[in-house]
């Protein structure tokens, strides 16, 4: 496994295309994403790293998130996600 991918500080619109470039490179092993300078996170970069798990576990590989802050649960709980369920496939 590789080092864990720091989350950018803001998830926002404009870090959704970095973020998914980003995220596409990484799709060849198990992937840690790191969360401890992420500040906000938005719908979009949301959408970006459910895909990205899901692209994961179909090439039989896992995601998981580590570090979120309070602040972050809380808005991905806006969003309809936890940490956990964000990076976890239903079969």
């Amino acid at each position: 496994m590789s080092e864990p991918y720091m989350l950018p500080p803001k998830l926002d619109l404009p870090a959704a295309t970095p973020l998914a470039q980003d995220l596409k490179s990484r799709l060849d092993d198990d992937l840690v994403l790191d969360a401890s300078e992420v500040t906000q996170i938005g719908a979009l970069c949301t959408q970006v790293i459910a895909s990205a798990a899901l692209s994961l576990h179909r090439a039989g590989h896992s995601a998981r998130i580590i570090h979120m802050t309070d602040r972050v649960v809380e808005q991905l709980g806006h969003l309809g996600f936890s940490p956990e369920s964000l990076t976890e496939v239903a079969e």
